[in-house]
């Protein structure tokens, strides 16, 4: 039963990553009956395709609703799901993370008898994707609307018929060249006088240089001004209903906006909401001004209200929702508190704590729940990756009632327990991770899974005439968690006990995206836990700590296009002791990389590229 491990990960890649265990079960050689017993689950696994869940299930799905909600599963194992569209007549559509898989970039799923449950679940989408993180699922005027990174589809929907049948038209394309993937993704909203309105994000933290490093040093300034802003950080408006439109087909609406995936308009006052991904490492890149506590928590994601001709101040301000105010950006001569350039910007309407990516924004139309949602804000954070060394957060539904445009009081906390255990210190320890969220024709919402592909539909059951603040006394409790409360500068380091250097140096550079436990972040950051980029030829790796990488690349059968910025500014010693931490740990098992390994690899460099591995 011995298999080397290539045909290991060739035969079931996923599975181990699963149920890492194995590896040791299956190298034993020995334990016949317990091998017997594995190979049986592992031939479940891969017939379910790691999707299907077997435990008992828990009251309302596992979610913690306020009283008078209740929660049913619609849909397991549906695939790794993003944004989420129904139709009139009930009928569910979930775009799904990648199209090129199998030419199944959507799902459609049908419940037949209307007990809550889907009993019709099909893939379909047979176009063209680039490959990138797809986002995007709307129904407009009597079609599917659905998205890539860099294009927009539509399909007309049947009357009748669960799957369009027909081709999908290209409605818009991002022709611009992009050196690799990251916050380009096109959710799509449309309004209520013939407008479409497209996200154009933009790559860098500040529109920094990113191909321009002297010595790896922190604190890049930003370019002044931006080129970025020409055709990115903002959203683009378009005629709905035409196709084969490029940027250049429509009009820059507003702009200084980062990064979105969570838009929706708002029928109630007639205008387009966001809410925008803020930036990130403020510590690792300007560690004299930004401790790693203000790293964790700074800046905010911004909710705001799209005004015509605004500008939201990215990439020369952030906002800080502990000030309350815009200030400027430190690629610009910032420090955190100066505000300079930045008290002309347009403000949020609220800001949320940093890091805590809200993937979908949906504002209230129904009346089966209480009056007080009518016209409010629901928004799904996806769950923070790099608030290391504090507790990572969000992963929950949250609501912000509004009235006149405005919201009226704090934001809520409508569903939670996606996370199913106490503390998230990377995101792989996140059971689910909410994506999603739409609501049907019966005023039920449905909110999907991006990690094992569950879609809830909650619904409300008690008597509206007697909700109020007594129904949410259990949900404002859970504000207290971990992953929901500001973590206190000492008390929550997770790092306060630590006397390993290597761990303590990998937190601060490496862990914001590799994560604590090494297994990265699904579609954005590469796990480097057993992988031949760690293991391997020691002089790529150094190469790669010390030049960076751009571009795609494969790891445990996921391609990933990002780019890891260079750290040549750190020591050899730094350097070598941080390697020699990640060799020896994450079931990593290779020898230690010295000072003078990386000395030598740096002077090498010098001279020559790093050698492809």
């Amino acid at each position: 039963m011995y298999l080397p491990e290539n045909a290991r990960r060739f035969l079931y890649p996923e599975a181990l990553l699963w149920r890492p265990d194995l590896l040791n079960l299956f190298e034993t050689r020995s334990n016949l009956k317990a091998i017997k017993t594995t190979l049986a689950s592992l031939l479940i696994l891969i017939f379910c395709n790691i999707s299907c869940e077997t435990e008992p299930e828990l009251p309302n799905g596992g979610l913690f609703l306020p009283d008078g909600f209740e929660a049913m599963i619609f849909a397991k194992g549906v695939g790794p799901a993003r944004h989420i569209a129904v139709n009139e007549n009930g009928d569910v559509y979930v775009k799904l993370r990648f199209a090129k898989r199998k030419n199944q970039g959507n799902v459609a799923l049908r419940d037949k008898d209307q007990d809550g449950k889907a009993d019709v679940i099909k893939k379909w989408g047979k176009y063209v994707d680039d490959g990138g993180l797809a986002n995007g699922m709307e129904i407009h005027d009597g079609y599917l609307y659905y998205c890539s990174e860099t294009k927009v589809y539509r399909n007309k929907l049947q009357p009748g018929a669960l799957i369009p049948k027909e081709q999908p038209e290209i409605v818009l394309i991002d022709d611009h060249e992009h050196g690799y993937h990251w916050h380009i993704t096109k959710p799509l909203s449309f309004d209520n006088k013939g407008k479409m309105y497209v996200p154009f994000g933009t790559p860098s933290n500040a529109c920094m240089d990113l191909r321009y490093s002297p010595g790896g040093t922190p604190g890049i300034p930003g370019l002044d001004p931006c080129p970025e802003l020409e055709e990115h950080g903002g959203i683009w408006q378009f005629d709905a209903g035409k196709t084969g439109l490029t940027q250049r087909d429509g009009r820059l609406f507003a702009t200084g906006i980062r990064s979105v995936v969570a838009m929706d308009w708002n029928p109630g006052d007639g205008q387009l909401y966001i809410v925008m991904h803020g930036r990130d490492d403020l510590h690792m890149l300007f560690p004299k001004h930004f401790s790693r506590w203000q790293s964790a928590v700074l800046p905010a994601e911004e909710f705001i209200r799209v005004e015509d001709g605004a500008d939201y101040g990215w990439p020369y301000c952030y906002y800080d929702q502990l000030q309350e105010k815009k200030v400027l950006a430190p690629e610009y001569g910032g420090n955190g508190e100066i505000t300079g350039r930045c008290e002309n910007m347009d403000l949020p309407i609220l800001g949320f704590p940093g890091h805590w990516a809200p993937n979908d924004l949906h504002f209230y139309r129904g009346d089966q729940f209480p009056e007080r949602y009518r016209n409010g804000a629901f928004i799904a954070f996806h769950g923070s990756a790099n608030r290391n060394p504090y507790p990572q957060a969000g992963y929950f539904i949250c609501f912000v009632p509004f009235e006149n445009g405005q919201p009226t009081g704090q934001w809520e906390v409508f569903a939670d327990g996606f996370i199913q255990t106490d503390t998230v210190k990377s995101v792989s320890d996140a059971k689910f991770r909410p994506m999603g969220i739409a609501m049907g024709p019966e005023g039920a919402l449905y909110v999907t899974d991006s990690r094992k592909g569950r879609i809830w539909k909650i619904s409300y059951t008690g008597n509206k005439q007697e909700f109020g603040n007594e129904q949410l006394v259990m949900m404002n409790d859970r504000r207290s968690l971990p992953h929901l409360k500001q973590p206190h500068p000492d008390h929550d380091n997770l790092q306060r006990d630590i006397s390993s250097n290597g761990e303590i140096l990998y937190g601060t550079y490496c862990g914001p995206c590799h994560q604590e436990d090494g297994m990265g972040a699904p579609g954005r950051f590469p796990p480097i836990s057993g992988t031949k980029w760690v293991n391997g030829n020691k002089e790529i790796l150094i190469g790669i700590v010390l030049k960076g990488m751009e571009g795609k690349i494969e790891v445990d059968n996921e391609i990933y296009n990002n780019a890891m910025p260079s750290q040549e500014y750190l020591s050899d010693e730094e350097i070598a002791t941080i390697l020699s931490y990640v060799r020896s740990n994450f079931k990593n098992s290779s020898d230690p990389i010295s000072k003078e390994d990386v000395t030598k690899t740096r002077m090498r460099l010098e001279k020559e590229s790093i050698p492809s591995l």
